[in-house]
């Protein structure tokens, strides 16, 4: 039914007087979009990054040319304050080499990598017979006691093949978003990663028993099929004892049938390189500097580091490369913000998000430490059950923070991270890219990368949604992480978005809603179960 006239007229008036959000920029996002598409430089630098320079581990040789060459690219694009800041990380580890030979029964050779921070073999290497001993747990050991002097052992089971039930290659369909949009509870309280913490002891826990039992070395089976290899390690503060190598999955089966057949002989060698000369990683900071230095500032971030199975490129040479990109538009347009832009290269994430973790306790808040002095001592996760949270002086000028860490798939939206007051401007600011296949805004949150820790006291920082390719299947933390499993137009695609978003958030009235300080909860939850799906 109608309304009368009047009634519309009224209607009218009453939407003219109600507070309207501030329409997005369309002319800077048509400068963006020219500069990003018929000028841009992403491909380049990507390939760059990965093809001449290839994997960065935090404080390997690799890390530390991409931290001179980043700087250098920041200063070429004519931005300012271009810096880094150091936090205590550890020593250095990189491969030159290695192998694994099966002497006998058959003589071949398995495909293999380093364990990362493992050390390395004799220069001949070492040739033992194999033991297969799988320990999951330290009550383990004992079932192996006494059997392990002079061996080789391979410590894990070997997991049978799985059919393959879903596509190795997706692009997300607007329903698979959709379902995105659930809110979850907000997580103020911590176990003090129980289950994460118990997996790092126990890695050192079966070292020094292998060790003391007089193993001379061992190996474990890939967690993918398919000849694909690894080589992830977590214990770059305590080095270990022994060498230790990743083999394909298909390899170790062989192993593990031909162990249960007779006697199994490995040669093993592996060249590895610590570095000492300096302990600590290092952020890559740039500035776009603001018109109004009281107005705060904006952030794009991304992490530098990646594993060292192959050249880093989906994580996260992609998302390096696209904030490289935003800050190389936002310059070559010769904008001024309002806010300063800053532009962030983490390191160390791989390892526990320790770049962005040590860049949030020196400027944004600090927590207590954990009362535990070897949980004290690893990464920021557990310190995330410790109040109060104290705010330091940038707390209040971060205007709004933007991470890409998904692989290299196109961005199709954001995780709002159930930050409600800020649903509506984020909406609004992707408005102008619903062509390029990013609209939408989502409740959920997601984890596991830079700006976690950021959304743990509160402040405005989003991740994007983005196409997953092959990046969960096939390439994270993989040996086929490499250029090819880039895709070119993705990356402008979203070269364009971000550059735009933080042109928006450095401009607006008012900086990006924030959620309320967490404080320490009154009781935690009675019924939580430990996930089985868990790794460790």
């Amino acid at each position: 039914m109608r309304a009368p006239q009047a009634q519309l007229l009224a209607l009218l008036l009453a939407g003219v007087a109600a507070p309207t959000l501030a329409a997005p920029d369309l002319a800077m996002v048509a400068r963006i979009t020219d500069e990003a598409m018929n000028h841009g430089e992403v491909v380049d630098t990507v390939a760059y990054l990965t093809d001449r320079i290839g994997p960065r581990m935090t404080n390997s040789p690799g890390m530390r040319v991409a931290e001179r060459w980043t700087q250098d690219k920041f200063k070429g694009w004519g931005l300012t304050n271009v810096r880094t800041e150091g936090f205590d990380f550890g020593r250095g580890w990189s491969i030159e080499s290695a192998s694994v030979t099966l002497e006998s029964p058959r003589r071949m050779s398995l495909r293999t990598i380093p364990v990362a921070w493992t050390p390395g073999t004799p220069a001949g290497g070492i040739t033992a017979p194999l033991i297969v001993a799988p320990m999951k747990k330290p009550r383990d050991f004992a079932e192996w006691s006494g059997k392990l002097k002079g061996k080789i052992v391979a410590i894990s089971f070997p997991r049978p093949p799985a059919d393959a039930t879903k596509p190795a290659f997706l692009r997300m369909e607007d329903k698979a978003i959709g379902e995105l949009d659930e809110f979850q509870q907000p997580v103020t309280a911590s176990d003090d990663g129980d289950g994460w913490f118990k997996f790092i002891q126990f890695g050192k826990q079966l070292d020094e028993f292998l060790a003391k039992e007089g193993a001379v070395g061992w190996v474990r089976m890939s967690y993918r099929d398919n000849g694909l290899l690894h080589g992830e390690g977590y214990q770059h503060r305590d080095t270990p004892k022994l060498p230790g190598l990743e083999l394909t999955a298909e390899d170790y089966r062989r192993l593990a049938r031909l162990a249960t057949q007779g006697d199994v002989t490995l040669t093993i060698t592996s060249q590895v390189k610590f570095d000492d000369s300096d302990p600590n990683g290092y952020n890559v900071l740039a500035d776009l500097p603001g018109s109004d230095a009281k107005a705060g500032y904006v952030m794009a971030g991304a992490h530098l580091d990646s594993w060292v199975a192959a050249d880093g490129a989906a994580d996260n040479g992609a998302g390096s490369a696209v904030v490289m990109e935003a800050a190389r538009i936002l310059a070559a347009l010769k904008v001024k913000p309002k806010r300063t832009i800053r532009f962030a290269l983490w390191s160390g994430e791989e390892q526990g998000l320790y770049g962005s973790a040590n860049y949030i306790e020196r400027h944004f808040a600090s927590r207590p430490a954990n009362p535990d002095p070897v949980k004290a001592r690893l990464s920021y996760d557990f310190k995330l059950g410790q109040y109060p949270i104290e705010k330091k002086a940038d707390y209040n000028l971060l205007a709004a923070y933007f991470n890409m860490d998904n692989g290299g798939g196109k961005f199709r939206g954001i995780h709002a991270e159930g930050n409600f007051a800020a649903v509506p401007i984020l909406q609004e600011w992707l408005s102008p890219f619903a062509s390029m296949g990013a609209s939408t805004v989502v409740a959920s949150p997601t984890g596991g990368t830079d700006h976690e820790f950021m959304q743990a006291i509160g402040l405005p920082a989003f991740q994007f949604i983005q196409d997953p390719l092959d990046y969960g299947t096939t390439v994270h933390h993989s040996s086929v992480d490499t250029f090819d499993h880039l895709r070119p137009a993705d990356l402008r695609q979203a070269s364009v978005i971000l550059a735009s978003l933080l042109w928006e958030a450095a401009n607006a009235d008012k900086p990006l809603p924030a959620k309320p300080l967490p404080t320490k909860p009154k009781m935690t939850d009675p019924f939580r179960y430990e996930d089985p799906d868990k790794k460790y």
